[in-house]
């Protein structure tokens, strides 16, 4: 039943459970592959992701489970990697040189009208206060910087999986209804995900938010186009807690299915797989 996920956080960032107790319950619930993907680090703390003095024991730890169960599941290693700047991204050699299975390459934050940081992955309460009282209420400004930092990001690479491709969305669209059938936001989704085609990037469907706002990340709206793009695809839940491993899972494969995906990708004996739709 495709039951896979490589995107997931235990305690080395946010998540709400170690990295064992992720692999256990995947386990009992039948998966076939699983990945974990802590949240990279940054050049400053944050409460959410993970700091390099971490990363020796994050890597001794996955290796000592992959051991443990290596007859239950395949298990493997990732990181989910920020582009905040050219100096901070999933393309500097210090992310590369990490041993590591795949990367996850995601945008998080923009820098407001004073140069500061601002984490933009928040509710949408939170994210109206931000565009209101940190960008002058210009909602077309912030999504045009979200797809700048997402567009430099494909261009300088380093990364194997789209995280949350049009995260953005969901919050814009609680800003201002309607948003999204705007035709200027539609030439930019046109262009977005025909640089991803052209990059030759696998996306995640992440499945995370499905159950909460009823939306997937990227819209079901674009799964024609990713389709008609040539895309490669996989069914990600972003999970913090473990029983969200498969959250909105089933949901997201079907709406693959109806908008022509037979297959979506997995990882199988170390090698991207395209594995069809059960």
């Amino acid at each position: 039943m495709n039951l896979t996920n490589y995107h997931s956080h235990c305690l080395y960032c946010d998540g709400r459970a170690d990295m064992e107790t992720f692999v256990r319950f995947a386990i009992s619930n039948g998966f076939t592959s699983y990945g974990v993907s802590s949240h990279a680090p940054l050049p400053f703390p944050t409460p959410w992701t993970m700091e390099w003095d971490r990363m020796d024991d994050y890597l001794s730890e996955f290796h000592r489970i992959k051991e443990k169960y290596v007859d239950q599941i395949e298990f493997y290693v990732g990181l989910e990697i920020d582009y905040l700047d050219d100096n901070s991204n999933p393309s500097i050699s210090r992310f590369r040189e990490l041993p590591l299975d795949y990367r996850i390459g995601s945008v998080h934050m923009l820098r407001n009208e004073w140069g500061n940081i601002v984490d933009v992955d928040v509710s949408p309460e939170v994210f109206r206060k931000i565009v209101d009282e940190q960008f002058s209420r210009d909602l077309d400004r912030v999504i045009r910087l979200y797809y700048s930092q997402q567009f430099r990001m494909l261009e300088l690479g380093g990364f194997d999986i789209l995280g949350h491709a049009d995260k953005m969305h969901y919050n814009s669209m609680c800003y201002r209804p309607g948003l999204l059938d705007e035709p200027w936001y539609e030439n930019l989704m046109i262009d977005y995900f025909s640089k991803i085609a052209r990059s030759g990037y696998m996306v995640e469907i992440n499945s995370k938010a499905y159950h909460l706002y009823g939306t997937f990340f990227p819209n079901e709206r674009y799964f024609p186009l990713l389709k008609e793009l040539g895309i490669p695809v996989m069914v990600n839940s972003d999970a913090h807690m473990p029983e969200k491993i498969n959250a909105g899972r089933p949901e997201a494969l079907a709406a693959l299915k109806r908008a022509g995906f037979d297959s979506v990708m997995e990882l199988h004996e170390g090698k991207w797989q395209a594995v069809p739709i059960n």
